[in-house]
């Protein structure tokens, strides 16, 4: 049923042993699913984020940094090709001394329907570890994490397929007010996400001027927010659609997470580089 090129997680062939009695015949088939239109994407793509908090006091000050790219290797998944998307999250060594960071997920998309056959998320945040992995049965709309077996929607996203999954919508025609809905499964529970789109404008970023599309997402149940909209996503206005810059208000100030790099875009990027 799990076909990789080479180099392969003997964890997550363990994982999907264990897993394949509970599935159904029909969800082993993986048959009769959706096939998304993505002309976003593409493997080999990487993309490159900082992490900072910018306010009046302390001012700018960069806490991390992180990488999330999409592997050239291919697994084999209920018959199904994937795209292996791996990220991860480091804060720099001068905070590592205060709060230490390191993170690390995963997730293996269908590459038609866009949608996880296999989650995992391991983090290290300031002496807390933990490491999680979810098995999705889109077919029989079941996932499976941890001991836990939760029904499902159709089509449910993890917390990093469904960045990718947004990224496919036809941004093209797009006016301010027009919503986007994403569910997603995040440990046990389900949550949908709203993002309404505000505007277009270009904004500065150390790699240059970036032609984005402004996006006011929904707050998550149990985020802990008060604010009715503390959160702002900026995303290229260009047949990519990555993410620019994330804005989070904070207690003082903002906490913030904007593109550095990038390297295998499918599209070029509306930048204007810097002289």
């Amino acid at each position: 049923m799990i076909k990789q090129n080479k180099n392969y997680s003997l964890f997550l062939v363990a994982i999907m042993a264990f897993i394949m009695p509970c599935l159904t015949p029909v969800s082993l088939t993986a048959q009769n699913m959706r096939k998304v239109d993505n002309n976003a994407f593409e493997k080999g793509e990487q993309l490159d984020y900082k992490f900072y908090y910018d306010s009046f006091l302390p001012g700018y000050v960069t806490v991390g940094d992180g990488t999330i790219e999409i592997r050239e290797n291919n697994v084999e998944m209920f018959g199904r090709n994937t795209m292996h998307i791996a990220g991860t999250v480091k804060s720099r060594r001068f905070f590592s001394w205060f709060f230490r960071v390191d993170n690390r997920y995963e997730t293996y998309i269908d590459e038609e329907a866009i949608v996880p056959w296999y989650f995992m998320r391991d983090i290290y945040e300031g002496g807390y570890e933990r490491k999680e992995e979810t098995i999705f049965d889109h077919n029989g709309n079941k996932a499976y994490f941890e001991d836990k077996k939760i029904n499902t929607t159709d089509y449910i996203q993890d917390v990093i397929s469904a960045f990718y999954f947004a990224r496919t919508f036809d941004f093209s025609s797009v006016q301010p007010g027009d919503e986007f809905d994403v569910s997603l499964l995040f440990k046990d529970s389900i949550y949908t996400t709203k993002i309404i789109m505000e505007g277009r404008e270009t904004i500065k970023t150390d790699i240059g001027e970036i032609k984005t599309m402004r996006f006011k997402p929904e707050i998550l149940q149990d985020s802990g927010f008060k604010q009715p909209w503390p959160m702002t996503l900026w995303i290229s206005d260009d047949e990519n659609s990555v993410p620019v810059l994330f804005e989070s208000r904070v207690i003082v100030g903002y906490a913030k997470m904007e593109l550095t790099g990038h390297k295998g875009l499918k599209h070029p990027l509306a930048i204007k580089k810097r002289d």
